[in-house]
């Protein structure tokens, strides 16, 4: 994986857990400057720094590097609830 893909995975992968670059940041405990960088591909992260940022998004370094690129099933990332609704919406149809 290089390191613009590593960058983008991060930014999907924080998106998807509606955190801003700061919040992140915060929550792994690395400067928000080092967020941008490695989002930008700019730079690529140590297996330490990853693991901490993999701790802020919620997933493991191997679910990190399970899929590597953006996954076409984008229900599989809904909350249950949000597959609830989704399921509800259709029916309606």
């Amino acid at each position: 994986m290089t390191s613009k893909e590593i960058g983008e995975k991060i930014t999907y992968l924080r998106k998807r857990k509606g955190l801003t670059k700061n919040a992140l940041a915060n929550l792994s405990g690395v400067s928000p400057t080092y967020i941008y960088q490695l989002e930008r591909g700019d730079k690529c992260p140590t297996v330490e720094y990853l693991s901490h940022i993999c701790w802020g998004l919620g997933v493991t370094l191997a679910e990190f590097f399970a899929e590597e690129s953006e996954p076409n099933d984008k229900i599989s990332y809904l909350t249950a609830e949000q597959r609830k609704k989704l399921n509800d919406f259709l029916i309606s149809l």
